[in-house]
């Protein structure tokens, strides 16, 4: 596929490496470990447990509902045959039968390509997945006959792999495979963004996920959980799927995972935390993705295991814990191992307000440069009170100057006798009417007025809506009340240092991290996910004031370095010593407000902060008592 293609249909080449991070946890561990323990037995049963267990390799069933061209079964055939030599291997070597020793070795193989399904939607790749299985087998009869010295092959070829060519979103998948006879359904389905679907593509995935009027932002990789969500209901299979990290931060998690726990009875029984897809020739990433492996919740494992990567293009470590939560943090320590965060309309914890910037919503001709403000200023310095700094968050972060006309309450006979001023709303009225939203239109009327106007005159904190995902720190800063902010930023009027602070703490930046979106793979800041749902600590305001002297140092650091940009000093290549000093410190304070020992990484913050947003919710959201009359 070209990239175009490939862009349409959400595919992505998985390497074997990554292939194996998913059928290793999902079954492959599982059954080595067995095999083990059943090599090491010393009893009379071993050989007949060893010839059950080599029974029971060719019973099992693999399905793949987004086989593409076979990538994921070729591979998890291959590990089956291997595995089923060893056992072979480990019968021969033990058997004081010489008939047995010298038994055929096809009469021995139990492990056949019938045992592999697949769904594709694209006819060729779906003959290229079938014809790659029979290809895999001959390897691996020929590794069967190299190890017992005969010649095996098997012509003609009686047995097939089921790769249906179809939509797997539209395919009934009980008809290709019945539940009861499947053992594990795994893959690497579509990822398409909810803005990137096409309207069948939207419409598939509301119709799975059934979310209402609304419909949901689901990602189109989402459907595919579901829907083998909904497969398994009746069976005891387990489902192991890539996914972009989407599913696990943001709002998708308040949508998808209520489905899979509580809808699918589903738990999660392994994941890979974010890590970078290399999937191209050179290895390079251009999305994150996650594995989650889902068991039924009644077969679900005490003892569940997540993979974290400290550097996402490394290699990860494993840890073991009692529930994963749907963030993949550990949820040992949860009342509700399920709980996810809701977008919510006002601050949960004793927090300032928080707004929206103001949109222009001009067409550009409210929005002056530096010499656009001088050639009005060359017309009369009585227009310099209706000319204003413009913050945008390309323009704090970078340094940039940019100003607009801010014509509120405006002297009608001032403004009146600027040409440039008058040519410019002129302008505006225009470039509203011919849009076709209504409430533009609607706005052509007030064409001297930004379209929506939050400015309270007040001095305030601003927040810049994204962030690059490379910096620790999400930059924020204070303006006096004069400056206009722009609707790419996000303010709090009157807020103080210490607010600055909090906000600006890696406490803060861990639950932006997770609980917001992400704009590829930038940082998405959103009021109603990420500030709302914020849990403050419980301090008083003496504790909380030991803070503005921390912000106060960050902000004299920052202004030690005069010429740089906040972009150049939040780089984490470029970041300046006493800056990053100033924020460890600020850290550490912060820290020790919500846990007296601290935290040891971003991943402790947020189970901690995660912890203290359940014990506010719940309260929130439990039926209240019904009163005597």
């Amino acid at each position: 596929m070209n990239a175009k293609e490939r862009r349409a249909a959400g595919a992505h080449y998985t390497t074997e490496k990554n292939i194996l991070k998913v059928i290793q946890p999902l079954f492959l561990d599982e059954l080595r470990a067995e095999f083990e323990r059943l090599k090491n037995r010393k009893d009379n049963s071993r050989r007949v447990e060893l010839q059950r267990f080599q029974k029971r390799l060719g019973e099992l069933t693999f399905f793949d509902p987004a086989c593409g061209c076979g990538n994921f079964l070729i591979i998890a055939y291959r590990e089956m045959r291997e595995l089923e030599i060893e056992v072979i291997r480990e019968l021969r070597a033990y058997s004081t039968d010489e008939a047995q020793q010298e038994l055929d070795a096809s009469e021995l193989s139990l492990v056949n390509v019938d045992q592999f399904y697949g769904i594709e939607i694209g006819e060729f790749p779906a003959r290229i997945a079938e014809t790659a299985m029979w290809m895999m087998d001959h390897i691996m009869n020929s590794r069967l006959s190299l190890e017992f010295g005969q010649t095996y092959v098997r012509i003609p070829l009686r047995k097939s792999p089921h790769i249906l060519h179809g939509d797997a979103l539209e395919v009934d998948w009980t008809t290709l495979l019945p539940p009861a006879k499947c053992s594990y359904v795994f893959g690497n389905p579509p990822f398409i963004g909810a803005k990137f679907q096409s309207d069948e593509q939207r419409a598939q995935v509301r119709g799975i996920a059934k979310l209402g009027k609304t419909g949901g932002t689901l990602d189109y990789v989402t459907a595919w959980f579901i829907k083998a969500g909904d497969y398994v209901k009746g069976c005891k299979a387990s489902i192991g799927f890539v996914s972009t990290n989407s599913i696990c931060q943001g709002e998708q998690v308040a949508q998808l995972w209520p489905i899979l726990f509580d809808r699918c009875k589903l738990e999660i029984a392994f994941a890979h935390r974010t890590f970078a897809w290399g999937s191209d020739a050179r290895g390079k990433a251009h999305v994150h993705v996650v594995i989650i492996g889902l068991s039924k919740a009644n077969a679900a494992p005490k003892v569940r295991r997540l993979f974290s990567y400290i550097d996402i293009n490394g290699d990860p470590q494993e840890s073991q814990h009692g529930a994963i939560s749907p963030y993949l943090f550990d949820a040992t320590n949860l009342a509700n191992p399920h709980v996810v965060v809701k977008e919510i309309k006002h601050p949960l914890s004793d927090l300032p307000k928080l707004v929206f910037g103001n949109m222009p919503n001009d067409g550009g001709f409210l929005i002056l440069d530096v010499e656009e403000k001088q050639s009005l200023l060359n017309e009369g310095a009585i227009f310099a009170p209706y000319i204003r700094r413009l913050v945008g968050a390309k323009d704090f972060l970078n340094g940039l100057e940019r100003y607009c006309l801010w014509l509120n309450n405006a002297d009608l006979s001032i403004i009146g006798q600027s040409k440039i001023i008058k040519e410019r709303i002129s302008n505006v009225r225009t470039y509203r009417e011919k849009s076709t939203r209504a409430a533009t239109k609607a706005l052509a009327a007030y064409p001297s007025n930004f379209g929506e106007i939050r400015h309270t005159g007040e001095p305030y904190i601003l927040l810049p809506r994204h962030s690059s995902e490379r910096r620790e720190y999400m930059p924020i800063g204070f303006f006096d009340g004069h400056a206009i902010a722009h609707d790419s930023c996000l303010f709090a009027p009157s807020a103080g240092k210490y607010f600055f602070g909090i906000i600006s703490s890696r406490m803060h930046m861990s639950w932006l991290s997770q609980m917001g979106g992400r704009i590829k793979s930038d940082y998405r800041y959103s009021i109603g996910l990420v500030y709302n749902t914020f849990p403050m600590p419980q301090a008083t305001e003496a504790q909380l004031a030991k803070l503005e002297p921390l912000a106060q140092a960050i902000l004299d650091a920052r202004a030690s370095h005069t010429g740089s940009t906040l972009s150049d000093l939040y780089d984490p290549d470029l970041m300046p010593s006493n800056l990053r000093k100033a924020h460890n410190a600020l850290d550490r304070a912060v820290d020790r407000l919500y846990r007296k020992s601290g935290f040891a990484s971003d991943a402790e913050r947020v189970e901690h902060l995660l912890g203290m947003y359940e014990k506010i919710v719940v309260p929130l959201t439990a039926p209240e008592k019904k009163k005597k009359i």
